[in-house]
C-alpha cells in the first residue's frame, strides 16, 4: 500500500507536468482572438529564437535567421524574440504601411534590455527637443561649422598612430577612435588626462551586454552591463554639475548648448540630458565603426575601385592651391565617388538591420493579424537587398549610385531609420566615413 506521501508526491509531479505541458503548448501556440496570425514558430520557452538570431552572419546576404524562415513562411512570420512575440516582415507593401501608421496604431519600441539602458522620451515635444538639439551639433550645420576640421584631425592621428604599429586591431582602434572624438564633443571629456581606464573599452563590453537576456544578477553579463552604464552616467552627470557651478566657463562643447535649457525647459534636467548624451554615443558609436571596417574589407578585394576611389580624392588636392590645406566642406561635397562607395558599404553592411515597432492597435494585412501588443521588426536589410531595386544586390559596386532613381532609394535604403525616426546622426556618420577615406587613400598605401 502506497503512503500519503508518495501518492501527493505523485500528484504533484503529475500537477507540474500537466501545468508546464499547458504553458509550453499555449507558448508555441500563441492565440488571436480577432483573426489569423502569420505563420511562424516561437521557438523555446522564455528565450525564443533570440539565439538563432544572434548567431552572427559573415555574409552580405540577408541573416540565415531571416532568409530561411522567409522561404518556410513567407515575407511575413511571426517569432519570438527575448521573450515577446514579434511579426517579421520583409514585404515593402507592408512595411510602407508600419511606418506611415507610426503614431496612430504602431508606435516605437525597443527590447527591455535596451529599454532598460536608453530610456525612451514618447512625448511629442521632447522627441521634437532631442532631434533638434542633436541636429544642432551633428547635422549638416553643426558638422560644417564645428566638426569637420575636427574629424580630420582625429583620423590623420589615428592613421599615423597605425602606421607606426606592426599590428593593428582595427575594429578596436576604429571604436575607440569613434567613441573618444563623440564623447569630447559632448562633454569635452579627453580620457587621455584621466586617470581612468580608457572608457571606450568599458563601452564596448556595455554594448555586447544589451543583447543578452535582461537578469540583473551579480556574475551575469547584464549586471555587469548595468554597471558600466552607471559609471558612465556618473561621468556625465559629474560634467554637468562641474558646468553648473562653473557657468562662466565655455568649452564650446554640445553641454554647453543645452545648459541654459536646464533654465527655461522642464523635462531638461542632468538625468535627462546624461541619458541623451549617452544616446548619442550609442546610436553614434557602432554604426561609424561597422561602415569603416566593412570599407577597408571590401576596398581591399576590389582593386579597380580603390583605384577610382584614390583618383578622386587625390584629384582634391592636386587642384589646390597649397595641397597640405586641410579637407574643406566645398571639397568633401564634390566627392561623388566617395560618397557613393560609404552608401554601397552602408546597404551591404546592414547597419540597421531591422526597425523595431510595437503595435497599440490590432492591424491586418493580407489575411494575417497582428495583436495589439505585438511587436513588430522591419527587415531593412530585405530593402536593401532587393534584386528588382539593386541589380546585382550583394555585389559591391559603388557605381550604381549614379543611375539609381531617387524613388527607388528612398524606399529602398534605410540605413538609419525609416518613417518618422530617420537618425538625426546620419550625416556625421557619413561626413566621419568619407574623410577617413579621404585621408587613408591620400597618405597611406
Amino acid at each position: 500500500m502506497l503512503s500519503l506521501g508518495v501518492v501527493l508526491s505523485t500528484f504533484v509531479v503529475a500537477l507540474v507536468t500537466i501545468f508546464i505541458t499547458h504553458w509550453v503548448r499555449k507558448w508555441r501556440n500563441p492565440k488571436c482572438e480577432n483573426g489569423v496570425l502569420p505563420p511562424g514558430s516561437m521557438g523555446l520557452p522564455l528565450i525564443g529564437e533570440t539565439i538563432q538570431l544572434l548567431i552572427p552572419s559573415r555574409s552580405l546576404e540577408l541573416h540565415p535567421f531571416i532568409s530561411k524562415r522567409v522561404q518556410r513562411y513567407g515575407p511575413v512570420f511571426r517569432t519570438n524574440i527575448a521573450g515577446k512575440p514579434v511579426v517579421v516582415t520583409t514585404d515593402p507593401k507592408f512595411n510602407h504601411y508600419i511606418l506611415t501608421e507610426e503614431g496612430k496604431s504602431i508606435e516605437l519600441w525597443y527590447l527591455d534590455t535596451f529599454t532598460s539602458m536608453l530610456p525612451i522620451y514618447a512625448v511629442g515635444n521632447v522627441q521634437k527637443y532631442i532631434r533638434n538639439t542633436t541636429l544642432s551639433r551633428f547635422g549638416v550645420e553643426g558638422i560644417r561649422v564645428n566638426l569637420f576640421s575636427q574629424i580630420e584631425q582625429v583620423i590623420q592621428t589615428t592613421l599615423r598612430h597605425w602606421s607606426t604599429n606592426q599590428i593593428v586591431d582595427v575594429k578596436h582602434d576604429a571604436a575607440s577612435m569613434i567613441f573618444d572624438f563623440t564623447l569630447k564633443q559632448l562633454i569635452s571629456y579627453d580620457w587621455e588626462k584621466s586617470s581612468e581606464k580608457p572608457l571606450s573599452k568599458r563601452f564596448s563590453s556595455l554594448l555586447h551586454g544589451l543583447l543578452c537576456l535582461p537578469l540583473d544578477i551579480p556574475g551575469t553579463t547584464f549586471h555587469q552591463t548595468v554597471k558600466d552604464r552607471k559609471e558612465m552616467l556618473s561621468i556625465m552627470r559629474d560634467a554637468i554639475v562641474e558646468r553648473m557651478n562653473s557657468p562662466n566657463k565655455i568649452q564650446m562643447d554640445f553641454l554647453d548648448t543645452v545648459m541654459e535649457d536646464l533654465k527655461t525647459q522642464k523635462f531638461v534636467t542632468p538625468d535627462f540630458l546624461s541619458n541623451f548624451m549617452f544616446g548619442i554615443l550609442f546610436a553614434n558609436y557602432e554604426p561609424i565603426t561597422s561602415v569603416i571596417l566593412l570599407s577597408l574589407k571590401l576596398l581591399s578585394e576590389h582593386p579597380s575601385i580603390l583605384e577610382e576611389l584614390t583618383a578622386e580624392n587625390e584629384a582634391i588636392i592636386r587642384n589646390r592651391k597649397n595641397p597640405n590645406s586641410p579637407l574643406s566642406w566645398e571639397e568633401y561635397k564634390s566627392m561623388t565617388f566617395t560618397l557613393n562607395v560609404v552608401n554601397e558599404v552602408l546597404r551591404l553592411g546592414n547597419v540597421a538591420p531591422g526597425l523595431l515597432r510595437r503595435v497599440t492597435k490590432d492591424i491586418k494585412f493580407n489575411g494575417y493579424t497582428v495583436p495589439a501588443g505585438w511587436a513588430i521588426m522591419i527587415v531593412t536589410s530585405a530593402h536593401q537587398l532587393n534584386p528588382e531595386a539593386f541589380k546585382n544586390p550583394v555585389k559591391f559596386n559603388p557605381s550604381r549610385w549614379k543611375d539609381l532613381d531617387p524613388t527607388v532609394i528612398s524606399k529602398n535604403f534605410m540605413p538609419f531609420g525609416g518613417g518618422m525616426r530617420q537618425c538625426a546622426g546620419a550625416d556625421y556618420a557619413r561626413a566621419f566615413a568619407c574623410t577617413f577615406l579621404h585621408v587613408l587613400v591620400t597618405k597611406y598605401r
